[in-house]
This record gives C-alpha cells, sequence and structure tokens, in this order.
C-alpha cells in the first residue's frame, strides 16, 4: 500500500541548514542561532534599480541587513563601520569566482494553487479547441480539495521560490490555503481573495472583507509579509453593486483589485453584451481606474484605454507565454512605452495549467522577442518589469529594490555560470542581457525578509522530494474523482 506523506515528512523543523553537503563549499559562517544581524560580503556584482528607478550595476559591494532590513551598501575596500561582534551570520559573496546579487523577483500574476494542473490543458489542446481544452482542466478544478490547495500552492511556491522570486501575487478563491503555504514556504504574498469567481459560486465582497478583516489592519507595511487584496476573474463576471463594494474595500482598507483583463476579444464582447460598455468604461463608471487596480494581460485594449489608463496610473501585468499559448493576441507594448504606460508593467507568470515554467526570466525573454519589432524594450526595462515595477504596481512600498531601507529580498546567482559568461568586463551593464536572453536559471542562495530560505541550492523549509511525491499522489487521485 502507498505511504501518505504528512506535514512532518514534507516541511523541515527548526533552523535553516547552513552547511553544504559538499565540502568546503558553504559560503556560510553562523556566529549566532537565528540570525538577525547578517553581512553580506563582497559581492562581485549588484544589479538593482536605484533611487531614481535607474538599473544600474554596482561593483565589489558588501551589504549590511539588520532585522530583515537593509541597512547599509558600502564598497568593499571601504572601511567599515560594522561591529564584527554585533554580527551574527556572514555570507562570504566573494569565492569561487563570486556572485551577481539581485533583488528578489516578482511575480504580479499567478494561480497558485492551479500547480496540481501541470500542463493540464496541454494535451487537450493538442486534440481539440482551446476552450475544449480549458473546459477540460475546469473539470478537474472543480473536484480538487482544500488539501489540493494547500500542497499545490507549497509546490508553486517552492519552485518560483527557486528561481528567484520573493513575493507573489496570488489570484484566486482560496485565501486560507495560499495563506498557510505561504507562512510554511517563508514566501512574501499578495493575497487576492475573490469577490466573483468562475469556479466558485460562493464568492463574494462580503466573504472576502471577512478575510480581509481577519488581518486587523487598515494599512500594510512593508515589513508585512502576507497582505490581502481583492480579484475578480473578468469584468462581466461581477454586476455594478459588486463593483461598487469592491471601491468601498479598497478605499476602507487601502488595498488593491486585480482582474483578468482584454485576454481575449470574448471577454470585451461579454463586458459589452452584459454592461453596454468595454471593460474599461466600465471600470472607469465604478470608479476604479486609479493606482489600486492592477489588469492581468490587457491584450485588447485601444489607445485612447492605454492613454486613459497611463492617466490613472493603472497597473498593468503583461504575460506573454500566456497570451501566446492561448492565442490571445499580442500586447501593444509600442503604445504602451509611447505613452509611458510600460513604467507601471511587470510580469507574471501566470499558471502551469497551461505552461510548465513558473520562472520570470523566461517571460523577460519571452517579451524581449515577442516585441523586438518594436525597437523599445530594453533589458533594463524588462529588468525593473520583475523587479521595481511589481511591487510598484501592487504598493509594497520599499521591496523590490536593494537599497537602504529596503526589505532585504535577496537572490544569490553564480556569476561563474552559463549564460553570465563571458560579458564585457568594461560594460557589467552586459550582465543584464546575459541573464534575461539566457532565461530561467535555478539560484545559488535566496533571502527573504532578511532570512536565507534556500542556502547552497537546498531550500530551508520544505523538503522538495516528498513535496513532489506528495503532488503526484494528489494529481492521481484527482484525476480518479474526476473520471
Amino acid at each position: 500500500m502507498k505511504k501518505t506523506l504528512h506535514d512532518s515528512t514534507i516541511f523541515s523543523p527548526g533552523n535553516p541548514d547552513y552547511t553544504s553537503k559538499r565540502k568546503n563549499r558553504s559560503r556560510y559562517l553562523l556566529l549566532k542561532d537565528n540570525p538577525k544581524n547578517i553581512l553580506v560580503f563582497g559581492i562581485k556584482y549588484l544589479i538593482t534599480a536605484d533611487e531614481n528607478d535607474d538599473v544600474v550595476v554596482k561593483e565589489d559591494v558588501s551589504i549590511l541587513i539588520n532585522n530583515g532590513r537593509i541597512e547599509e551598501i558600502a564598497p568593499v575596500n571601504k572601511k567599515s563601520k560594522v561591529d564584527l561582534n554585533k554580527i551574527d551570520l556572514i555570507y562570504d559573496a566573494s569565492k569561487r569566482g563570486g556572485l551577481v546579487v539581485t533583488p528578489g523577483f516578482v511575480n504580479a500574476h499567478d494561480h497558485p494553487p492551479m500547480y496540481i494542473l501541470r500542463s493540464a490543458m496541454a494535451l487537450s489542446e493538442e486534440e481539440g479547441t482551446i476552450e475544449e481544452a480549458l473546459m477540460s482542466a475546469i473539470k478537474l478544478e472543480r473536484k480538487m480539495t482544500e488539501e489540493d490547495f494547500l500542497y499545490s500552492t507549497v509546490a508553486a511556491f517552492s519552485e518560483e521560490q527557486k528561481m528567484g522570486i520573493t513575493t507573489t501575487l496570488s489570484h484566486y478563491h482560496t485565501p486560507h490555503a495560499t495563506f498557510n503555504a505561504a507562512v510554511k514556504c517563508h514566501h512574501r504574498l499578495i493575497d487576492a481573495v475573490s469577490i466573483a469567481s468562475s469556479t466558485d459560486p460562493h464568492a463574494n465582497p462580503k466573504t472576502a472583507e471577512e478575510y480581509i478583516s481577519s488581518f486587523g489592519k487598515k494599512s500594510f507595511p512593508s515589513s508585512q509579509m502576507i497582505r490581502p487584496g481583492l480579484c475578480l476573474h473578468y469584468v462581466y463576471r461581477a454586476d455594478k453593486e459588486t463593483l461598487a463594494a469592491a471601491k468601498k474595500l479598497i478605499e476602507k482598507y487601502n488595498i488593491i483589485l486585480t482582474m483578468h483583463l482584454g485576454e481575449s476579444e470574448m471577454d470585451i464582447q461579454k463586458t459589452i453584451n452584459k454592461f453596454g460598455k468595454r471593460p474599461v468604461a466600465v471600470l472607469d463608471d465604478a470608479g476604479l481606474l486609479n493606482k489600486n487596480l492592477v489588469l492581468s494581460h490587457a491584450v485588447h485594449l485601444t489607445i485612447e484605454e492605454i492613454k486613459l489608463l497611463t492617466k490613472k496610473k493603472v497597473g498593468i501585468v503583461h504575460l506573454p507565454t500566456s497570451n501566446l499559448i492561448h492565442k490571445s493576441g499580442r500586447l501593444a507594448y509600442n503604445y504602451f512605452y509611447e505613452y509611458g504606460l510600460h513604467e507601471r508593467t511587470a510580469l507574471g507568470t501566470d499558471s502551469v495549467m497551461s505552461k510548465n515554467r513558473l520562472d520570470l526570466l523566461t517571460e523577460a525573454l519571452q517579451a524581449r522577442v515577442l516585441h523586438q519589432d518594436s525597437k523599445v524594450v530594453f533589458y533594463k526595462d524588462l529588468f525593473k518589469m520583475i523587479t521595481s515595477n511589481g511591487a510598484r504596481i501592487m504598493g509594497l512600498g520599499k521591496v523590490g529594490k536593494v537599497l537602504p531601507g529596503y526589505r532585504a529580498d535577496l537572490a544569490f546567482w553564480k556569476l561563474r555560470d552559463r549564460g553570465f559568461i563571458p560579458f564585457d568586463e568594461n560594460d557589467p551593464e552586459t550582465l543584464i542581457g546575459n541573464m534575461i536572453t539566457f532565461g530561467g536559471r535555478n539560484i545559488r542562495d535566496l533571502m527573504i525578509n532578511g532570512e536565507f530560505v534556500i542556502s547552497n541550492r537546498v531550500h530551508n523549509f520544505v523538503l522538495e522530494s516528498d513535496l513532489l511525491d506528495k503532488i503526484q499522489e494528489l494529481h492521481t487521485n484527482l484525476r480518479k474523482r474526476a473520471k
């Protein structure tokens, strides 16, 4: 009989293990348990957007971190004011060819509980239409249990973390599963709860507020690891009362509302059939076009709508791979760039239901290739789309950059690695293009809020082999229930 895996076999107890399985390969010197004061010493190249939102590459620097916050960034050769007696952990980034450090990436659109449905549409789509493939996947989704939702989300977050992602916007209707998974994975989460769903008839503004009010807050600082939000599948799924209720919740709790919009001509037409207007106009009438609104896909927009969204400071999430796979169309990035909407555009992975990778570097490469004929897709802009832009449109404050005062969400990448090498040492900004055009890769170490979640390429809180066995078991059982 097959064993059933429980929490005790999937989640690692206790503190992170900073030792490496390979002799003398660890970069960690642990001086005190539960380290809060951390010195990251000797970073060869630090890539980040700066105070002016320009992407820069800093050479040979160290970072001092205190209680999850970046205190100081200083040149290695500068005489340090750091009192080593107060340091709990030293991370040596100078060893073995050095490292590239970036902000942790921000995934501005995902459906993490759908991880168990990985590639569920792919085979069906080969044998029929996209609509038929989608219905086949939804049939599976409607048979999912709370256990499925939890472990799917754990699998999604832990995979994203291996790809350098430290923050995720979850668009789904199971907030308790996503919340608990984020706690298990030590992941930064915007947990957008549904106010109208195609798969959950109980999703409404009242149940959404019950979840939001459980946080006991009406504002959320950058240090907050998990914060709530609202999501809506499409505008046509709501009515005027639902949109009015969403506006009140946004104003009451200062949260974001995210939704799919303009993913296809179908959702545009269904909105016109219901409201007599296009989705952007409906949202404008409802008073929802503002900096607290985040729209995903945004493929089928008119030039006038692009101008209006720019003026209202609405956030956009570009999903190039998803749009290609679903034949949704092509985002008009040249007009986004012309009118300035690219400055509030981030990238997202979407779910693995139709694709097979939760990786933002791959999305950045896809965006580069998809829009290269416009000659306005620059590597630095793509880098901001997976870091500072995502943090900006989600109102995360001091997240998404490596600067003093910002949260210590850091991704550590091996410099002496395929993809980075070779680069122009006289122009280290070439590393940005190398990183994106090489596509996805696994990071060496990952820090979220000043805590190492991945050390020496191993997840400190999730036993991945056991988790994958659990996911396969749940997926097999789900298919049996759906027959």
